[in-house]
């Protein structure tokens, strides 16, 4: 099951806005239409599929579909349930239908079946009317249009749990193309999807051979995972020290500002847990010149490598070039010294096997804390300069190249909401 993104649901005024823009757009749809295409109600070209099955796994269903099992602006199911495993959901859909999230239609989840089963109630399994008017293939991108969705969460009832409802869905207009102008529209369309679709298998394939890289260079000696010592699955010819060790003596490891205050517009930029997930470009909490003055010691600079150290336990962080500011108490600051690259700091504290070894050392009842006496004291395992500069190199050539991926299968999307925008 794919981990869903969170999402939150827009405010009253923020839905009015998309009923204005629904309503715009209809009134550019009419006054197009007369001059292209005829005007069309979405209702007098797709059917609601109102099949229902009172037993599915007797019927021969095993498998159902959940909202959870909808990606956003995917029109693929990569996940399912078992119906063996129990299920209420009674609609039935079949290869070729269109499922489309009526329940949050601001999650713009819509979706082709290359299956059959049963999905939630929260789902509309929609079908053209009559494929001579309305090519089957040609369906799945309509309800992708922004208009569509505009008109979808525009007329979403409830507070909680906004719905659509198939009414308002069928009132929704839209200027359709002859058959022909269609058939010509799918066929590129199915170009575009078929890119993104291997545009997402490189990206994934890239994330996998990340981790494997990761891996293979951390922990090759994987038959003595179970030993008691959790750093003999590095290799053997790297040397061992402690983390203080390999900081300068000038700038020892420390936590950050003990209470960072009200935020001062004309404070100091400090780094919480929050934004060790970023780059630092964002919006920073800024502590008042009065209250960071006196940490002076937990002063970053670019290269400098953060973890957090309380509640949350090891997420890191690399400071940027030309950034300068502080951290909170949340966080501690390493400063690497000659022997050790902070690029290579940075991937050893995100590799599962050094991640397990840290784990030995969380203590805390009710809020995990690694201290920071355990934390200079804990060992890293690097090898020579040279070697931890090679597979720094390594590992962000497959990084930026699985990024790159990801851009272009974003850049797809966007070409094709634009072309879906310009065409319809």
């Amino acid at each position: 099951m794919h981990q869903q993104t969170q999402w939150s649901y827009p405010s009253a005024g923020t839905r009015r806005r998309y009923q204005l823009i629904a309503m715009n757009r209809k009134a550019m749809v009419r006054s197009n239409a007369s001059s292209k295409w005829p005007l069309v109600k979405f209702g007098d070209v797709v059917r609601l599929s109102k099949v229902r099955s009172q037993d599915p796994l007797t019927d021969g269903f095993d498998r159902y579909v959940g909202l959870e099992h909808l990606e956003p602006g995917d029109l693929r199911i990569r996940s399912w349930g078992n119906v063996a495993d129990g299920v209420t959901f009674t609609s039935v859909f079949k290869p070729g239908q269109v499922l489309f999230g009526k329940r949050r239609a601001y999650q713009r989840k819509v979706a082709v079946a290359d299956f059959s089963g049963v999905c939630s109630g929260d789902i509309y399994v929609l079908e053209t009317k009559d494929s001579k008017v309305l090519l089957p293939n040609f369906l799945p991108f309509i309800c992708q249009t922004d208009a569509f969705f505009d008109h979808a969460v525009g007329t979403s009832a409830g507070s909680l749990s906004p719905r659509t409802n198939w009414t308002s869905l069928a009132g929704f207009e839209l200027a359709l193309p002859p058959i022909q102008e269609q058939l010509e529209l799918v066929s590129t369309l199915l170009q575009a999807v078929e890119v993104r679709e291997r545009l997402r298998h490189a990206s994934s394939t890239g994330s996998t051979l990340f981790e494997r890289l990761v891996l293979d260079t951390f922990a090759p000696r994987r038959e003595n995972y179970h030993d008691s010592d959790p750093l003999s699955v590095f290799p053997a010819s790297w040397a061992v020290s402690t983390m203080e060790v390999l900081c300068p003596t000038d700038a020892p490891i420390c936590y950050g500002i003990v209470q960072v205050g009200d935020n001062d517009p004309a404070g100091i930029p400090t780094v919480q847990i929050k934004d060790l997930s970023g780059d630092f470009s964002g919006p920073l909490h800024k502590t008042s010149k009065d209250v960071e003055s006196g940490y002076g010691r937990s002063r970053i600079e670019s290269g400098d490598v953060l973890i957090s150290v309380k509640a949350i336990i090891g997420e890191v962080a690399c400071v940027p070039p030309r950034f300068t500011g502080n951290i909170s108490r949340d966080i501690a600051r390493i400063r690497p010294g000659p022997k050790i690259d902070s690029g290579f700091m940075l991937l050893l504290l995100r590799s599962a096997p050094y991640r397990r070894y840290i784990q030995k050392y969380i203590v805390g009842s009710t809020r995990d804390e690694l201290s920071i006496g355990t934390l200079k004291k804990l060992r890293v395992p690097y090898p020579d300069m040279e070697e931890q500069k090679s597979i720094v190199a390594t590992l962000e050539a497959v990084k930026i190249a699985t990024t790159q991926f990801e851009k272009r299968r974003e850049c797809n999307r966007k070409l094709v909401s634009a072309f879906l925008q310009e065409a319809l």
